[in-house]
């Protein structure tokens, strides 16, 4: 398995502004070429803005803006993973996060648990799947996704090798924000012996929430890799080393999943 890059935009997503953030995105995914990355990363519902009690801004994913991300991905060979409000069948509504890969079609992770101030709101989605770009497998899981972690078991034993959780956490310090991250992403790094990316937008997003800007990345061994506060729009990128999964994989008391006690846990 190569290495890889992954960029993370901490983007300011303001609300009911979707050409707006459409064109900021466009223009970190060409950033993020420049800076030859496997992996560009936009945080959740960059695309719509968060608010969830005001869905007049969710979008159906067979628009024609999806065709210049598809062009995108295919131009520069990188994956993108982009979020918005979804407006699906039968009326439901999703925060979903699109995945554009070269030469495959638009794939989509829908947010699998919702936060007491979503739930009213949203429907919930039930499938936590994986991705592959780039020999690299990977899963997504949004904001308050992270706070479970069964659900980051799941897509580790379906042999991910990052998790990506982009967020749209508003409220309190980049400080602050920090340490709440580092309580719990560390965890989903360590245990299952994943990469972890996160990313939060940015600022006033014009409809009563202000977001601290943050982004992070913590190796399979469950250190920080790099961290990054940001008071307006800007771009990390990593460097992965992936050779430290099969270093952490192949170490006795270094993996745990291969001892899990599935029998009690799962039955």
């Amino acid at each position: 398995m190569q290495n890889i890059r992954v960029a993370l935009v901490t983007q300011n997503c303001p609300v009911n502004r979707f050409a707006h953030n459409l064109a900021g995105t466009i223009k970190h995914i060409c950033d993020a070429a420049r800076q030859k990355a496997d992996f560009v990363v936009f945080p959740e519902m960059n695309l719509t803005g968060y608010s969830p009690a005001d869905l007049s801004n969710a979008v159906t994913v067979d628009s024609g803006w999806m065709d210049e991300l598809n062009r995108l991905s295919q131009k520069h060979n990188i994956a993108i993973l982009a979020g918005l409000v979804e407006q699906g069948a039968f009326g439901k509504i999703y925060a979903t996060h699109l995945v554009f890969r070269p030469d495959q079609p638009v794939d989509r992770y829908r947010k699998i648990h919702l936060s007491p101030f979503e739930a009213p709101y949203f429907t919930s989605g039930d499938e936590a799947k994986i991705f592959k770009f780039k020999g690299v497998h990977f899963g997504i899981q949004l904001c308050y996704d992270a706070h479970f972690p069964e659900l980051s078991t799941a897509m580790a034993l379906k042999k991910a090798d990052i998790f990506f959780f982009p967020h749209a956490s508003p409220r309190g310090t980049p400080e602050e924000k920090s340490a709440s991250w580092k309580r719990h992403l560390t965890a989903r790094a360590f245990d299952n012996a994943v990469f972890v990316a996160a990313v939060n937008q940015v600022g006033d997003n014009n409809a009563g929430l202000k977001f601290p800007g943050i982004s992070m990345m913590f190796g399979p061994d469950g250190f920080l890799a790099g961290e990054s506060i940001a008071n307006e729009n800007k771009m990390d990128t990593h460097e992965l080393d992936t050779s430290l999964l099969k270093h952490i994989r192949t170490h006795k008391m270094r993996y745990f999943l291969p001892n899990r006690r599935a029998n009690l846990i799962d039955g």
